[in-house]
């Protein structure tokens, strides 16, 4: 059996305090306020205990999501208005409206570390995932548009993801309960029982997901107990919070950041432009 886990000191904003240490000294943007949204529905209520912020308002098929979620949005955007400033300033004789068409998308260095992945090694478009298991956008990508993607693109599409705990201090658990699976070869199975989450979370839950997966139940327990996975989950928050990931689901297509739980034509539209550019 797993031994009940004491979830790790939380601050205000429930964050273990370990891990925020670390994610306010890591390189970048600090994420000030992470949390879990949905880019496209953010006014909606859902129930559990994080539930985000309203200030976001769906327009036909546009989206306008709440500054303080999109840092990694605005940067860019303001880089061209910057850039627009400038040509008006000083001068130009004539506009090239090819210019605009012809501009390349922002794109970041994301590295996919050595976490769990899909898809083929050497698929033409890779998209890494910052999420949290105890995110209910993340929850709602996963059922409602994650397998459709993959079926959509299954030898173009390689999928990673990487643990962005930010939501709760159990959030942190229950990564390193998915990991721990992955040593026994059934991370994905086990990452679609957390999503799932018929059980909720919690150590009872762990050992029950693991039992139903045929796992070693008491081994799954133990390396859960004596934080060997920890270590991992918290190199991926740190890689978060230098990219300015400020939320959850976060996602970067061939880096090019796509922000919330957005439905299926919003990854297509991306994923399509990066194989036929």
């Amino acid at each position: 059996m797993i031994p009940p886990t004491t979830p790790p000191e939380t601050g205000g904003n429930g964050v273990p305090v370990r891990m925020r240490s670390q994610l306010e000294s890591a390189a970048g943007p600090p994420a000030s306020a992470p949390g879990c949204y949905n880019a496209a529905q953010m006014t909606e209520n859902v129930p559990s205990a994080e539930t985000p912020a309203t200030g976001t308002a769906k327009t036909g098929d546009y989206v306008t999501i709440r500054r303080s979620h999109l840092v990694l949005a605005l940067i860019p955007l303001a880089a061209l208005i910057g850039l627009a400033s400038g040509y008006l300033l000083w001068g130009r004789d004539e506009t090239t409206p090819d210019a605009t068409a012809a501009a390349a998308p922002q794109r970041y260095q994301v590295s996919v570390d050595d976490d769990p992945a899909l898809g083929p090694a050497d698929a033409p478009v890779t998209i890494v995932e910052f999420s949290d298991f105890n995110c209910p956008y993340c929850r709602r990508f996963h059922a409602e548009v994650f397998p459709d993607l993959m079926a959509a693109y299954p030898d173009q599409l390689r999928f990673v993801y990487r643990d962005y705990p930010i939501t709760s201090a159990e959030s942190l658990v229950a990564a390193q309960a998915a990991n721990c699976a992955g040593k026994q070869g059934a991370y994905w199975a086990y990452h679609d029982s957390l999503f799932n989450g018929e059980l909720g979370l919690g150590a009872e839950a762990y050992a029950a997901y693991a039992q139903r997966l045929n796992l070693d139940a008491d081994a799954l327990g133990a390396c859960i107990a004596a934080g060997g996975e920890q270590a991992e989950v918290e190199s991926d928050a740190r890689a978060a919070s230098a990219l300015g990931v400020s939320g959850t689901p976060t996602f970067f297509i061939n880096g090019i950041p796509l922000v919330g739980a957005q439905p299926l034509a919003q990854f297509r539209s991306v994923i399509d432009g990066e194989l036929n550019p």
